[in-house]
């Protein structure tokens, strides 16, 4: 009786743990996390879906195995055509919720899946999100929560911002940083097992 050949495991190219928590939610545990080393500085006039798009695709080829599928994805905070930072200090998160502040924006989750045999499965999940006039005093609580370090925009909608955000159309899950609806979809697609 032939046995059936194993399935190739699941790589999850990001240290997020977000992410990890939101593949959970897929019944998904990867096998291995490899957090992809990539510059992820802009090219110049560079626009923010196609910027998104890009640093999804190179984290999943800077984290290929040929023995497994390596999924990667990059989240981003766009104002028009203004690719907002990751908030590393207080001033950056400052700035960006004051730009935020009473308008919308859009947020780009771009994920990348390589198959074991090399081919490259994309796609792209756009949200627009609205914050309520912020006053000074919001921002200032939510910059003591310091929930915002590290995150696209200064923010994260899975927490105390949440309660500042009027309104949101499209994927929750993609501004948290992983859109499970297209994750899915994609797994599917190159014949991952799901559930």
């Amino acid at each position: 009786m032939a046995t059936l050949p194993e399935q190739p495991p699941l790589i999850l190219a990001s240290a997020s743990p977000r992410r990890r928590d939101l593949l959970a939610r897929l019944g998904i545990e990867p096998q291995r996390i490899c957090a992809a080393d990539i510059d992820e500085t802009p090219l110049k006039g560079e626009l923010p879906r196609a910027y998104a798009q890009r640093m999804a695709r190179e984290k999943a080829v800077a984290a290929a195995d040929p023995a497994a599928f390596v999924l990667a994805g990059d989240t981003v905070v766009a104002c028009g055509r203004r690719i907002l930072p990751k908030a590393e200090d207080e001033a950056t998160a400052r700035a960006c919720l004051q730009l935020l502040s009473g308008r919308r924006h859009t947020v780009l989750s771009a994920i990348a899946l390589r198959a074991p045999d090399g081919t490259m499965r994309e796609r792209l999940s756009e949200t627009k999100v609205r914050f309520k006039g912020l006053s000074e005093a919001e921002i200032a609580a939510y910059l003591a929560s310091g929930e915002w370090h590290g995150k696209a925009g200064g923010y994260a909608i899975q927490g105390r911002a949440e309660g500042l955000i009027a309104w949101i159309a499209g994927s929750h899950s993609g501004v948290v940083g992983l859109p499970l609806f297209d994750t899915r979809a994609l797994l599917k697609s190159a014949g991952f097992p799901l559930g």
